[in-house]
C-alpha cells in the first residue's frame, strides 16, 4: 500500500463491495473464529484502532528485513483488514494464529481459549523483540511504552529469622506498556429480591492505584507495600480491569461495571502528572478507541470489542463475524476487561 493511500485510510467513507457480492466497510471486517479464538480476534480488531502502528504494518517496507514471521503475518492481516478489494467480507486470521502458534511455542493456540490480556501483553512484548532497533526503539513503544515510578517498602528481617529489623524502601523507575487496575470487591449479599446487586465504580476510583499515595499490598515474592506514580504517558494507554482471580480450584469473575467516559478522558483530574519540559504541553487528554469485553463465567464465555471508526467517529461492535454498529452508551454498559485510549494531540 503506498504512503500516500494510507494517509487517506480514515477519511474514506465509502463501503466496498467484495468479490462474493457483501458490501463491507474497510477496516470494519469481520475476523473468522477458527476455534476458540475469539481472544486473538478482539486483540487485532484492537490494535488495528491504533493508527501509527497499523500505518506502519500497512506498509511493507517498513519490516522488509525483518526475519520474524510474526511480524509480517501481522502486517499481511492488517493488509487485508484494511483492504478496500477484498474477496469476501471477512477475513481469516489463520495465517496469523499458524505463526502464534509457533512463536508462543503453542501457549496460544487453536482451540484453546486464552485471556486476551495475557495474549495482547505477549504480542506487544514480541513484536517490540521482533522489530526493535539498536536503542531498543520500535513502533510498539512509540506507541505503548509509559513509565512508572515505583516506591516499595519491604520488611527487613535477619537471615532466617522472625526478628524484625525495620523497613527498607526502595524507589525505581519502570516502563509499562498496559496497567492493570483492581476492581473492588464485589458485595456478598443480595438485595430484598434477591437479585443480584451489580455494583458499579467510577474509573476515577480505580486509577489512584496510580496516584504516587494508594499503597497496593504485594505477596511475591516477598510482601510488600508498594506506590505507583505514572512519570510518563504514552500515545495510546491500554488500561485492564483485574476481572478474573484465581483460586486453588477454580477462577472467580468479578462482575463490578467501571464506569469511564468514552470521550475526554482527563487523566490530570484523577492522578498527578509529570511536569512537562519547558517547550512542552502536557497531553493527558484521552479518548477511548476500543473496549473488550468478557461475557459469561469465568473459563468459559466468550470476548467482543467495541471499537471506534475514526471517519465518522461512530461506534461498532465486532465479535469474530458479526459487526454492528452501535452507540456509545452501549460502549459505556459494558463489562470492560480490556481498553485503549487515544492522546488527544
Amino acid at each position: 500500500m503506498l504512503i500516500s493511500h494510507v494517509e487517506q485510510i480514515d477519511k474514506n467513507k465509502q463501503w466496498s463491495r467484495a468479490l462474493d457480492g457483501s458490501d463491507y466497510l474497510p477496516g470494519m471486517v469481520g475476523l473468522n473464529n477458527i476455534k476458540e479464538t475469539d481472544f486473538v480476534n478482539v486483540t487485532i480488531q484492537s490494535l488495528m484502532r491504533v493508527m501509527p502502528l497499523r500505518n506502519f504494518f500497512l506498509i511493507p517496507k517498513n519490516y522488509q528485513h525483518c526475519k520474524s514471521p510474526l511480524v509480517h503475518r501481522f502486517g499481511e492481516l492488517t493488509r487485508k483488514i484494511w483492504h478496500a478489494r477484498n474477496f469476501k467480507g471477512q477475513v481469516s486470521p489463520h495465517e496469523f494464529l499458524q505463526a502464534v502458534m509457533k512463536a508462543s511455542k503453542k501457549r496460544f493456540r487453536i482451540g484453546a481459549q486464552s485471556d486476551p490480556v495475557e495474549f495482547m501483553s505477549w504480542m506487544l512484548n514480541t513484536l517490540h523483540a521482533d522489530l526493535k532497533t539498536k536503542k531498543n526503539t520500535s513502533i510498539i513503544y512509540d506507541c505503548f511504552q509509559g513509565e512508572l515510578e515505583v516506591v516499595k517498602e519491604t520488611h527487613k528481617n535477619t537471615d532466617g529469622g522472625t526478628e524484625y529489623k525495620g523497613l527498607v524502601t526502595e524507589t525505581y523507575r519502570m516502563p509499562f506498556l498496559m496497567l492493570g487496575l483492581d476492581l473492588p470487591p464485589p458485595p456478598l449479599f443480595k438485595d430484598v429480591m434477591e437479585k443480584n446487586i451489580i455494583p458499579q465504580v467510577p474509573l476515577f476510583n480505580i486509577l489512584k492505584k496510580f496516584d504516587g499515595e494508594t499503597v497496593t499490598e504485594i505477596v511475591r515474592p516477598r510482601i510488600a507495600r508498594t506506590r505507583y506514580r505514572v512519570t510518563r504517558l504514552p500515545r495510546y494507554l491500554i488500561l485492564h480491569m483485574q476481572r478474573f482471580t484465581k483460586n486453588n480450584f477454580f477462577v472467580e469473575k468479578n462482575p463490578t461495571l467501571v464506569n469511564f467516559p468514552v470521550k475526554n478522558l482527563e487523566l490530570r483530574d484523577y492522578i498527578p502528572l509529570p511536569t512537562p519540559k519547558e517547550n512542552e504541553r502536557l497531553r493527558s487528554k484521552y479518548d477511548l478507541i476500543a473496549n473488550i469485553v468478557h461475557d459469561g463465567k469465568p473459563g468459559e464465555g466468550s470476548y467482543r470489542v467495541f471499537v471506534q471508526r475514526k471517519s465518522e467517529e461512530l461506534w461498532y461492535e465486532m465479535q469474530d463475524l458479526h459487526v454492528s454498529e452501535t452507540l456509545p452508551q452501549m460502549v459505556a454498559l459494558s463489562e470492560a476487561y480490556m481498553q485503549i485510549y487515544e492522546q488527544q494531540q
